[in-house]
């Protein structure tokens, strides 16, 4: 007999042998025919495989990732052998699932596919899929996997990396494909199926490779599934932060400033000082302590604190001065900075803890392939923070920045979301730095602060910094769409490299913890997905302007400066549409710019001292008249509403 620990805790016995779908069945037959992949003891398997030993099983049904990645996977195999069948003597090379559905890397030769053959391609895979094949998994030798890939140099290459006894197949219908699992039972689960786009990607990634066509899909288990997946790409084209950006006017590019440099326009640059001071405010009340530190930092900076061998050789180049041997380094991160003004005195354990905050521009260099508007730049800020404290007062301090990025979440609209513990690889232990000691403790303190403050969390192994594991936010936004927006990092290991230390109450010297923290994460990133999950409607108090004045003619120009100079008493942005345009095609271009208010002002408003209100996308409600006091009454209450007052 074995042992089957089940997510719930719950442990099994059953026959050594059972498969992953027998164990599906005995909780529940209707449970079992949802069931599509499975993970046991962290590895996917097949819902055939056998299990011979005590492990932890992870059954996997469409709502699942797990159940997603091994949907499309399979899909992908089955896309493949229509591809072949199409394309005779193309060449196969990988086809994995992503985040959005699958691809493969094809060597297509001397065929070409275009947008025209999509649907026959797609026919062709649901007509494969009703056939109800079985996707089987079998073991090969090193050296008959050889001969079958023998004219395929992709495969052999692949092969040639592996070890005899590791190699599988995959096999279903007349379809065989080097594989190492992860599929769905059967082909008959695809009921829908969609050829979304082909583009050029070099054999692993090296520009120095081949170009092979990269064909991507989508799939699903019903085809209502995939006409609501289509809407909401459509419905993300709409709301793409680099279309919104240049229509509201916040942000652009320029060559000539070079690739994933943005340059913020008046109105964006507006924006992000709102989205500041509304951080700093809070941050004040938390005692935290404002400091600048440069942009760049001698080479040895970054050596100490392991960037260097992090982002060094993918990042900007070092900088040379006159002085011979002297490297300056583009920061790629502030806490070095903030590490060093640590050091600045000598600290005893009751100045602790010692809160700095920085919105800090740091600087790496993302292949321009990988650059995509404001969510990789090349330059950023981060609304950086780093908190120095003992470790009695680690809880509280990271249950504190909790607590504020909660905060931060509620006044822009992000109910929505999980926290994510990110640890260390559990095997692969060579890309951190510091001790089991300390990232255990690190470890522990972050799980045992997120079940104090009752969030919803889940871990995820091998996505820890390098120096040390994180609690992440993952926000979905308006179209269910996952983002990681917020980090709160425990540290050990920075503190010891930099020699960090502060006088107990033993009167010895210690060394501190150190917590790093980003609410926002980068400012440029924040903003493009604050666009996107409003559309550009931002929430009253960040919009640019929350007002436009239109009169009716140039008779009321006057009346309307009187109007802006009382709103500007009462704080609130606005200013004056005076083109030599129709009222409804200022009210059209007022829709166009989310301006949450349009204020109409003609002779009623001017004799009674009033001014007529038309809320944005509200067309065919009509107006309503009030003074300029119950206006800003109107605004105030509904700032009160979303932005919230952060107590300590």
């Amino acid at each position: 007999m074995i042992k089957i620990t089940l997510p719930d805790g719950s442990v099994r016995e059953f026959d050594s042998g059972v498969t992953p779908m027998e164990v599906a069945k005995s909780i529940s037959e209707g449970f079992a025919r949802n069931v599509i992949s499975a993970s046991f003891n962290g590895t996917i398997v097949e819902t055939t495989t056998p299990l011979t030993t005590d492990g932890s099983l992870i059954l996997y049904t469409w709502n699942d990732e797990g159940g997603k990645k091994a949907f499309w996977h399979s899909t992908s195999h089955v896309m493949a052998q229509v591809l072949e069948e199409m394309y005779p003597g193309i060449k196969l090379t990988l086809g994995p699932a992503i985040s959005n559905g699958f691809y493969y890397d094809v060597d297509f030769e001397n065929h070409k596919i275009t947008d025209a053959d999509f649907k026959k391609i797609e026919d062709r895979v649901l007509e494969i899929s009703r056939e109800k094949h079985e996707f089987k998994l079998r073991p090969v030798t090193k050296a008959e996997a050889l001969e079958a890939y023998k004219d395929n140099v992709y495969k052999t290459e692949l092969i040639s990396n592996l070890e005899d006894g590791t190699i599988t197949f995959c096999d279903h219908s007349t379809f065989t494909d080097l594989c190492r699992g992860g599929h769905i039972p059967n082909t008959g689960i695809i009921k829908a199926m969609k050829i979304m786009s082909v583009a050029g990607a070099y054999w692993r990634g090296d520009e120095k490779n081949k170009q092979l066509t990269r064909v991507y899909g989508v799939s699903f288990p019903k085809q209502k599934d995939l006409t609501e997946y289509l809407e909401l790409l459509e419905e993300a084209k709409r709301r793409d932060h680099r279309k919104l950006g240049k229509e509201l006017e916040l942000f652009a590019f320029s060559s000539k400033v070079g690739q994933g440099l943005p340059l913020w326009l008046p109105k964006g640059a507006a924006l992000r000082d709102r989205l500041e001071q509304f951080l700093k405010k809070a941050q004040k009340k938390a005692g935290y302590e404002q400091v600048v530190t440069p942009h760049i930092g001698q080479k040895e900076l970054y050596v100490t604190s392991g960037h260097y061998a992090k982002y060094g050789a993918d990042s900007f180049q070092p900088i040379n001065t006159p002085a011979e041997g002297e490297e300056f380094l583009l920061k790629p991160m502030n806490c070095p900075h903030h590490c060093e003004i640590f050091n600045t005195r000598p600290w005893s354990y009751k100045d602790l803890p010692k809160r700095y905050a920085e919105f800090g521009t740091v600087y790496r260099y993302e292949q321009s392939g990988e650059l995509h508007g404001l969510t990789r730049v090349r330059g950023f800020t981060q609304d950086d923070a780093h908190i120095f404290c003992t470790p009695d007062q680690l809880d509280q301090e990271f249950k504190n920045v909790i607590d504020l990025v909660l905060y931060v979440f509620g006044s822009l609209g992000f109910e929505n979301f999980t926290a994510q513990i990110s640890l260390r690889d559990q095997e692969n232990r060579d890309k951190y730095i510091g001790s089991d000691e300390n990232w255990e403790k690190a470890e522990n303190a972050i799980i045992n602060a997120a079940a104090d403050k009752g969030l919803k969390t889940v871990v995820e192994y091998g996505e820890a910094a390098f120096y040390g594991p994180k609690l992440d936010f993952m926000v979905k936004d308006a179209l269910g769409r996952s983002w990681q927006l917020g980090t709160i990092q425990v540290d050990y290991n920075l503190p010891e490299r930099f020699e960090l230390t502060y006088k107990g109450s033993d009167d010895q010297l210690h060394t501190p913890v150190m917590i790093h923290r980003a609410p926002f994460g980068s400012m440029e990133r924040f903003i493009a997905i604050l666009i996107e999950h409003t559309a550009g409607k931002f929430p009253l108090w960040l919009m640019p302007e929350q007002a436009i004045i239109l009169s009716l003619s140039e008779k009321y120009e006057n009346y309307a400066k009187k109007v802006l100079s009382l709103l500007e008493n009462h704080e609130i942005r606005a200013l004056i549409d005076n083109r030599n345009e129709t009222i409804g095609k200022k009210i059209r271009d007022a829709e166009m710019q989310k301006t949450p208010f349009m204020l109409i002002v003609g002779e009623e408003e001017e004799k009674n001292g009033t001014i007529s209100i038309r809320r944005h996308g509200q067309e065919g409600k009509g107006n309503i008249t009030v003074t300029i006091e119950e206006f800003a009454a109107i605004v105030n209450e509904e700032i009160s509403k979303t932005l919230k007052v952060f107590t300590v």
